[in-house]
């Protein structure tokens, strides 16, 4: 090779090695160096229990393949981040098997701040939703980072959260960087980068979506942050894996509690059974982690604008009986007729105005209550 092996050229040819487990590749870089392993002859290698395969990734590295992952990283502004790389998350190198690198596109200064993991049902309910959304916010302006995958439901409404508060995210995806999936987020990942957030991956670019990188990915998701909220999860599910992987990783596991009908919840009453944190306000979360209220941007706006509503909403939660009768469920036109004892003519026009000053939205089968 004529050209200049850079340090992403080594780093690349350690991720190209086959079937060797990250933990072996860090205990043979504590043990050589990098660009000493590479000099290695195939006789030590083959002692130190390297297969024919491996020996000669390392002795005959792919130059040509890894220039053109180099060339595609620079064509899609992505950072090759090393195991001894500044930006390589500390909490997550503190784990029992890290990825040997990292890609990152956009704020990577990100990776070592205070995160929360936020996740949850791809296919969750518009309120567990809108709670997500809020939360999100609200931490965001406490100066925890929000990470979550970018996946639907929980996860992009947690970004929003906090793109809501013009505050950093982090999507850690199970793709290469050069795709965004699903593609109908490809709006939301260009707003986390305009943003001044992160994008992150394990896979080299071109990996397209497959089913078993996700669940690898959600190891980075919750090893990077303090702990993992869930918010809206069945009893089998992704974010229940999350849980148990931040378990082991010895971080912080709290769960949203929901209706006791909602098969949705179903998960998050399990975690909080077998001792996760039920939450249902950010005090909660702060508090254990150990980390202050800031008093500032979340007092400031969050609060105040919620007094300056708070005392006719509330009155409307305790006086109407119109708006008593829609849960935070979906509640069907009909219930609510039933229960309100008016007549559906009036029910129609008042739900409608509920909806417009933002106490309830429409969805189907019926409307559900708003906080």
């Amino acid at each position: 090779m004529s050209e200049k092996i850079s340090n992403d050229h080594y780093w690349l040819a350690l991720k190209l090695i086959p079937r060797l487990a990250s933990n072996i590749k860090i205990n043979l870089l504590d043990e050589f160096g990098l660009i000493e392993l590479f000099q290695l002859s195939k006789s030590t290698l083959t002692s130190l229990g390297l297969n024919q395969t491996q020996t000669s990734a390392i002795c005959q590295p792919d130059w040509l393949k890894i220039n053109a992952i180099i060339s595609c990283c620079q064509q899609h502004k992505i950072t090759v981040i090393g195991l001894h790389h500044e930006y390589y998350p500390k909490l997550l190198k503190q784990t029992e098997n890290p990825p040997i690198l990292l890609f990152g596109q956009g704020n990577l200064s990100l990776l070592n701040q205070y995160q929360l993991a936020m996740v949850g049902s791809r296919s969750a309910t518009i309120s567990a939703r809108e709670l997500a959304k809020k939360f999100a916010y609200q931490l965001s302006l406490e100066d925890i980072v929000i990470t979550s995958g970018l996946a639907l439901g929980i996860d992009s409404a947690a970004h929003r959260g906090a793109l809501t508060a013009n505050m950093p995210t982090i999507a850690v995806v199970g793709t290469g960087l050069d795709i965004v999936y699903p593609a109908r987020n490809k709006p939301l990942a260009k707003d986390i980068l305009a943003c001044g957030g992160a994008i992150i991956s394990e896979y080299l670019p071109g990996t397209k979506p497959n089913p078993g990188c996700f669940p690898k990915r959600n190891r980075i998701i919750t090893g990077m942050s303090l702990g993992v909220f869930v918010v809206e999860a069945q009893l089998k599910s992704g974010s229940l894996i999350s849980a148990r992987m931040a378990i082991e990783q010895n971080r912080e596991v709290f769960a949203m509690p929901g209706a006791i009908n909602n098969p949705q919840s179903k998960g998050c009453h399990s975690l909080i059974k077998q001792g996760a944190t039920l939450v249902d306000e950010v005090e909660d979360i702060l508090f254990l982690l150990d980390l202050p209220v800031t008093t500032g941007l979340y007092k400031d706006k969050a609060e105040n604008e919620q007094k300056k509503h708070q005392k006719s909403d509330q009155q409307d939660l305790f006086i109407d009986p119109l708006l008593r009768s829609v849960d935070y469920e979906t509640t069907s036109v009909d219930t609510v007729v039933s229960r309100s004892q008016l007549p559906t003519e009036e029910v129609l026009t008042r739900l409608m105005t509920l909806e417009l000053r933002g106490l309830v939205t429409a969805v189907p089968g019926g409307y559900i209550k708003l906080n």
